[in-house]
């Protein structure tokens, strides 16, 4: 997950700019679609720019700038797809996903796409431009951007035991596994250690319970003794007293 964050922050970074020179990409565009006698129509698809760099760039720096358009939008694109192995997905950001994979398709119609505020690289764009040739195509990046830092806010709201590493394997649980372990073995000592205890502590008692019968025994007979009307001392032969 902290690998495909930090991914998506260097997108962000190499947007950044690239929007800096969104006056010399709108010039690129003009410049090759003019080559390419492609007036009218406005630019709806990836596929169009890369078709405009590879066979209407006749500079440099026009080449430079349509290049590095379609380095973010690769980019991006393979990010989407890292997305989608880094956790199992629910509703919400599989459908955040496929939203993503649509927009960066190369054949899909970006004309009637439109990235609002806090955007505002449409206006940047004359009327005309904005409407009939560039609008669509300037509003790509910012929007599918967008989309991928909500799939990271909804996935890092779910319960942390869904998160899943590249390789598929659950990497809190496996985390996890080595900190539990001293508890369970206290809790699996613990029932012996206080049979033992319990053994012990019996035991003492059947102690003091056989040396208390013993010594009531040992009275009881005295006891019969004394009432039997036998002297206490020692036995002496009758005969004349002086």
């Amino acid at each position: 997950m902290n690998e495909a964050k930090e991914a998506l922050r260097n997108i962000e970074q190499n947007y950044k700019l690239f929007l800096q020179q969104q006056f010399t990409f709108i010039g690129a565009l003009q410049h090759t679609r003019e080559n390419a006698h492609d007036m009218i129509r406005p630019v709806a698809s990836i596929s169009q720019v890369q078709s405009y760099m590879d066979h209407h760039c006749n500079n440099s720096t026009d080449r430079r700038i349509l290049s590095m358009f379609l380095n973010i939008c690769n980019d991006l694109s393979k990010l989407c797809h890292k997305l989608e192995t880094v956790h199992p997905g629910n509703n919400t950001t599989n459908g955040i996903l496929e939203r993503c994979k649509m927009l960066l398709s190369h054949s899909n119609d970006l004309s009637a796409i439109r990235a609002k505020y806090p955007h505002d690289v449409v206006n940047h764009l004359s009327c005309d431009e904005a409407k009939n040739h560039y609008g669509g195509v300037v509003s790509l990046i910012p929007i599918v951007l967008d989309c991928m830092k909500e799939w990271v806010a909804h996935t890092e709201k779910l319960p942390r035991h869904a998160l899943y590493n590249v390789s598929g394997g659950s990497a809190v649980s496996e985390k996890r596994a080595p900190q539990d372990a001293p508890a369970r073995a206290a809790i699996s000592q613990t029932p012996h250690s206080v049979h033992l205890e319990a053994q012990t502590s019996t035991s003492n008692k059947d102690n003091v319970q056989v040396q208390g019968s013993e010594h009531v025994q040992k009275k009881n007979l005295n006891d019969t003794e004394n009432h039997s009307g036998k002297p206490k001392g020692p036995w002496k032969p009758p005969g004349r007293h002086a």
